[in-house]
């Protein structure tokens, strides 16, 4: 019964509403919703994406701890119940869509970041995200070299000179930096109602 019910709320998705919303076009909601499907389905076929699908899909794995996975999931479910959901998908990919504004990336990004959710990144929450990548990665770097890194991060960014990075100084530093926000556009989205037709 609750897999109908969440078949029902993806059926009422509006796609003009979603366009309007997002920067997708009706035809590329469309192809996000075969994508959707084909990844909702990728264990359980209950319409959602759990933590763990999400993971399998970002990662190869839904044992693999990570960090940065479990960041973006939080970012993509707005609703906070532990699935996403379609809407949730597609308002959450539109950010990296080739045409969303800068500010929209850098913000997501600043979101990342700000692991505790202060409105503030601050030099444990990057040390912790660098830790958590290079573990990810089976990298090694000195501890030195992780300090040094964050010292040159700080010195860039926290421009008022308080110890941690708002929103506002984070996108100057993205301004100033367009390479940080590389990963955030994802060139295949623009077009998916041909990489995932209908029918």
């Amino acid at each position: 019964m609750g897999c109908t019910c969440s078949k029902e709320r993806l059926v009422h998705e509006d796609p003009a509403v979603l366009a309007a919303q997002t920067c997708f076009n009706v035809s590329e909601i469309q192809g996000l919703y075969e994508l959707f499907k084909e990844l909702s389905s990728s264990a359980v076929d209950d319409g959602l994406i759990s933590k763990e699908k999400f993971q399998l899909c970002l990662l190869g794995s839904s044992k693999i701890q990570s960090l940065f996975a479990d960041r973006v999931f939080h970012l993509f479910d707005s609703k906070n119940n532990g699935v996403i959901e379609f809407g949730e998908f597609v308002r959450a990919l539109s950010v990296f869509h080739p045409v969303a504004p800068q500010e929209q990336k850098a913000a997501f990004a600043f979101q990342i970041y700000d692991l505790w959710q202060t409105g503030f990144i601050e030099r444990d929450e990057v040390r912790e995200l660098i830790l958590a990548l290079l573990r990810e990665s089976d990298l090694i770097l000195s501890a030195d070299l992780i300090e040094a890194i964050i010292d040159q991060a700080f010195k860039e960014a926290d421009l008022k000179g308080d110890g941690k990075i708002d929103l506002e100084e984070w996108n100057e530093f993205a301004a100033q930096n367009p390479s940080i926000l590389k990963n955030m556009t994802i060139p295949y989205l623009k077009g998916l109602d041909t990489q995932f037709p209908r029918g």
